[in-house]
């Protein structure tokens, strides 16, 4: 059974996101908080495998709580909800080490999904909005930088399937532009991960747009 902990400083949200998860026999709702630090505290007393965490709260709002739930409590996972899909919200939320990042207008069985792909350690974005954060923020630079401005020890390959994966090429897609095989990218990639310290493809198309492998501004210039 999946332990989970609702935060919203709304009362209905957090009503209504429980009925949709308690029926399932899969979940157990364990307690729901009004704010940030009310939820970070809960976290700490009830130890939940998920926290479903809305982003904009009173007293500590969700980025911080998230924050603070990464460093002192790294296996209650964030799953991010906000009204506002923005996309610095996104960033924020992936960055302070939320483990998926929805909008609340998802359907019960996309939260569902989400709750459950996130305790299992996975990453639980919105397709829309990687989708958007790729295109919004990132786009490929003329050409890799060189190995020895290489971040973390990247070799050339491996900053080159960064790129690749940081501008939207999925594992077939990646093996078929490098003429490699698809287990060889998914090897390169578990290395480019542990190097660069994150812990997803989401953590990895940010640390790209934040090291300057990719050029900050509107797809296509």
């Amino acid at each position: 059974m999946i332990r989970v902990l609702i935060a919203d400083d709304q009362p209905l949200v957090r009503r209504g996101l429980a009925l949709i998860l308690a029926p399932d026999p899969a979940f157990e709702v364990v307690g729901e908080a009004e704010d940030g630090a009310r939820a970070v505290a809960l976290a700490h007393e009830l130890r939940p495998d998920v926290v479903v965490m809305d982003i904009r709260m009173p007293v500590l709002d969700g980025v911080q709580a998230t924050e603070e739930l990464a460093r002192t409590l790294p296996e209650s996972r964030v799953l991010a909800l906000s009204t506002f899909d923005m996309d610095e919200y996104v960033v924020a939320a992936l960055r302070a080490g939320a483990y998926g990042f929805l909008p609340k207008d998802i359907s019960p069985e996309e939260l569902i999904a989400a709750v459950h792909t996130v305790h299992t350690g996975e990453a639980a974005v919105a397709p829309r909005l990687l989708t958007r954060l790729i295109s919004t923020y990132v786009r490929a630079s003329a050409r890799p930088r060189p190995a020895a401005t290489a971040p973390a020890g990247l070799t050339p390959r491996e900053l080159e399937i960064w790129q690749l994966l940081a501008t939207g090429f999925d594992n077939a897609e990646i093996a078929g532009d490098l003429e490699i095989s698809v287990s060889t990218v998914k090897n390169h990639i578990t290395g480019i991960f542990t190097k660069l310290g994150v812990r997803d493809r989401a953590q990895a198309v940010i640390a790209a747009y934040e090291s300057g492998l990719v050029a900050a501004g509107h797809a296509g210039g």
